[in-house]
């Protein structure tokens, strides 16, 4: 299902309203990357003004400069164990609550903070929810080191896409890393099975494949809704 934008951007900002009212004082709390990451991250800064006391660690540096424009105290993943709650979005969810992230190239950052966390809240529009995962695309983050070849290993298992580019040049993640973008198959009925081949690959880092995760999916509808699924 397509969404008109503005109605998205609308959808996206009362999910980050919603979402910033389960941080309770004292939480370290997990931030996400992308776009319905910061709707939550900025209602977040406003109850933090308001007296909310809480620390912050991010999956992403520009996340993380945004709570820091906003004086939320952050710290460095290094020194973090356990994260209390983790608030972030995906690119698809079906109905196992299982994900594909990686949109925005943050998806090892945003694996690893989620498998740290107690909880997690997704939070998505429901254009997100699909039946079958696959049809956004299936990010990867492979090591630059060797990348051609670690492309040929991907398709000779029957994965084609691209690397993703930026200003005509490979995208290069925080990690210093950069993503291929599988398309095709553009439909994923098994992920464990394709997550385990792929992770298998040398070079490739992480799939953005989510399973099992402590995680409650919170849903914005067309018609104004937002409900827990």
């Amino acid at each position: 299902m397509k969404l008109d934008m503005t109605k998205q951007e609308e959808i996206k900002r009362s999910l980050g309203e919603k979402a910033a009212t389960f941080v309770e004082s004292g939480m370290l709390v997990g931030l996400g990357s992308g776009t319905t990451a910061t709707h939550f991250i900025d209602s977040l800064i406003k109850r933090y003004q308001e007296g909310l006391k809480i620390t912050a660690v991010s999956s992403s540096i520009s996340s993380l400069e945004r709570a820091r424009s906003g004086k939320i105290p952050v710290v460095d993943m290094k020194e973090v164990s356990e994260i209390d709650l983790t608030v972030d979005g995906a690119d698809e969810v079906d109905s196992k609550n299982r994900m594909i992230k990686g949109g925005g190239g943050a998806l090892t950052r945003e694996k690893i903070i989620a498998s740290s966390s107690k909880k997690m809240i997704v939070i998505i529009d429901e254009s997100k929810l699909v039946k079958v995962l696959g049809c956004f695309g299936l990010p990867l983050e492979i090591l630059p080191f060797g990348y051609l070849a670690t492309i040929q290993k991907i398709q000779k298992l029957g994965y084609t896409g691209n690397l993703r580019k930026k200003e005509n040049a490979p995208y290069i993640t925080d990690n210093g890393n950069y993503i291929f973008d599988i398309h095709v198959p553009d439909a994923f009925p098994h992920p464990e099975k394709d997550h385990q081949q792929i992770i298998n690959i040398p070079g490739v880092i992480e799939t953005g494949f989510f399973f099992n995760l402590p995680s409650a999916i919170l849903v914005g509808y067309l018609n104004g809704k937002i409900a827990f699924r």
